[in-house]
């Protein structure tokens, strides 16, 4: 390998990723404003973080635990409050990365001026804007836990999982943050197929249903589908779901090889991101 190709693979991605402890105060004046705009001039202000995420497991509970009355069958006897605390936790997580989804492809495209300052760090517009969905993820969970305390296994030491099932969401969700702002620069169209994308990860990650039922679903199919659906388990969105869940609100045991497996993706994804964007980054002000 040359010395410009590992300049530009290794050391600036490096350089990039360690730069951001130095520009953490303008990271955090960011993330606030970001926090701000979302509820800038609605009357009820920062109360539609706890709104917001109320009424969307309102809506999937009337869906899925009454009408179609799922469970989750983990625990014996349980109840529909039970489910619908299973359920708000996959539905917090998942927000959390389906939201990156949403506004990563336009984060550059949206800040011209930014792109022109040369001494302006392009890479902290994503981090700033992940610290604001990181922000709503911790209301969202801190309303789980609350109702866990009501629960039918109620709050155990388990609770101090969470924190370490939270950060490789974050490294995964980040990574891909920097790699679709840096294409969104360059295609457009990215954010038309990431819209799809969310709706497809939503029902690929087990957030209304047990993954045993994917397991059914293996017996009797053709190889191509049963490798399709194999492949399915393997995602990492589900497998974090279905690990918080099981570990925090069920109190089973950390399996500790799926757990290293969410930090493996979530590093090689955080790293390839920094990557692409530090390799596109040197384009952005041609392309805007």
């Amino acid at each position: 390998m040359t010395k410009p190709l590992f300049t530009a693979l290794v050391l600036d991605p490096t350089r990039m990723v360690l730069g951001l402890l130095s520009r953490r105060e303008l990271i955090w004046q960011f993330t606030r404003r970001n926090i701000e705009l979302r509820h800038r001039g609605s009357r009820l202000g920062a109360f539609w973080a706890l709104l917001n995420p109320l009424s969307m497991l309102a809506l999937y509970f009337i869906v899925f635990g009454v009408i179609y009355d799922q469970r989750f069958n983990v625990l014996p006897g349980e109840t529909r409050f039970d489910f619908s605390l299973a359920l708000f936790m996959g539905l917090a997580l998942f927000h959390a990365f389906s939201e990156t989804l949403a506004w990563a492809p336009g984060v550059i495209v949206t800040n011209p001026n930014f792109v022109k300052k040369v001494v302006f760090p392009l890479e902290a517009l994503p981090v700033a804007h992940m610290g604001a969905t990181a922000f709503h993820l911790l209301v969202s969970l801190g309303l789980v836990l609350l109702g866990a305390a009501f629960g039918t296994e109620g709050l155990t030491l388990s609770v101090l999982w969470l924190p370490v099932l939270i950060l490789p969401l974050l490294l995964l969700s980040l990574g891909v943050a920097w790699g679709l702002s840096a294409l969104g620069v360059f295609v457009r169209d990215i954010g038309q197929v990431t819209a799809f994308l969310s709706t497809a990860l939503l029902f690929a990650s087990a957030v209304m249903y047990p993954p045993a039922k994917i397991l059914e679903a293996l017996n009797g199919k053709p190889p191509l589908v049963q490798a399709a659906l194999d492949l399915l388990l393997h995602n990492p969105l589900l497998q974090l779901i279905d690990l918080a869940r099981r570990v925090v609100l069920w109190h089973q045991p950390m399996p500790v090889d799926v757990l290293v497996h969410l930090y493996v993706v979530g590093l090689v994804v955080f790293a390839a991101g920094a990557v692409l964007f530090a390799l596109l980054r040197k384009s952005f002000a041609e392309v805007i």
